[in-house]
């Protein structure tokens, strides 16, 4: 390639990294605002969240559009086409970020004026703060090209997942302890689960950048808990509180 035509590609991947970039300081803030919402029962705050999802959406697209166009014009082969690869992955995940702190917003506004139980909330604030620092830690990992930071996010994912189980635990128990939780604490366990999600796309996003570096892939499997079957509580293996 001509140095004019290096250069104009150098550039598409530049443009390619930097809107990943803008896409992952929109997802993060979003999470952020959406857990403050619900823990705070803020309904302002809420309602801008699902505001700013449109934004995220149409980023997904340019990158999406943008990768299309790269790969028809430059052909691109190795270490260049996964980083193409890479921005396409990424960006689904982050869409999808924002799609569940979207949703986490819209219960946060159901729920304001219900009845509260602050200790319900203890937990999902927990997950929210661990599920940020992995978003963080992943999106550090792909800016950095860091293999052992994305391995240690895709390692720790386990973590996320046993305090979903804690929190599920708990407010099955609130549940039982009085019906009139039961609307409450419902809403508070989609919540949790997609909580729980948003460290799974963190997961999807280290595994992309371990793929982007070596071109090679994590096990298939990811690490596993000692965890719980969520089925079996909900079938009544929790005991009722005396």
């Amino acid at each position: 390639m001509t140095d004019h035509t290096v250069k104009a590609y150098d550039q598409d991947l530049a443009a390619l990294e930097r809107t990943i970039a803008e896409m992952g300081g929109i997802a993060e803030k979003m999470m952020a605002d959406a857990i403050d919402a619900l823990t705070t029962f803020n309904v302002d705050l809420g309602r801008a969240v699902v505001a700013s999802d449109p934004q995220l959406d149409a980023l997904q697209r340019d990158v999406e559009q943008r990768a299309v166009l790269t790969i028809a014009r430059r052909q691109p082969m190795a270490i260049d086409l996964r980083e193409i690869i890479a921005a396409i992955r990424i960006s689904g995940d982050l869409e999808r970020v924002g799609d569940l702190a979207k949703s986490i917003a819209k219960r946060s506004i159901k729920i304001a004026s219900e009845p509260r139980l602050p200790r319900a909330i203890i937990g999902l604030k927990h997950m929210g703060e661990l599920a940020a620092l992995q978003m963080k830690d992943v999106l550090d990992a792909y800016a950095q090209r860091d293999v052992e930071r994305a391995r240690s996010v895709w390692a720790r994912d386990v973590e996320l997942d046993a305090l979903e189980d804690s929190v599920f635990r708990d407010l099955l128990t609130f549940m039982l302890e009085d019906p009139r939780n039961i609307s409450f604490c419902a809403h508070l366990l989609f919540c949790s689960k997609n909580i729980e999600r948003v460290g799974d796309h963190a997961t999807n996003i280290a595994e992309t950048v371990f793929y982007l570096v070596t071109g090679s892939n994590l096990p298939v499997d990811r690490p596993k808990g000692p965890g719980h079957d969520q089925d079996a509580l909900l079938r009544g293996s929790v005991p009722a509180p005396k």
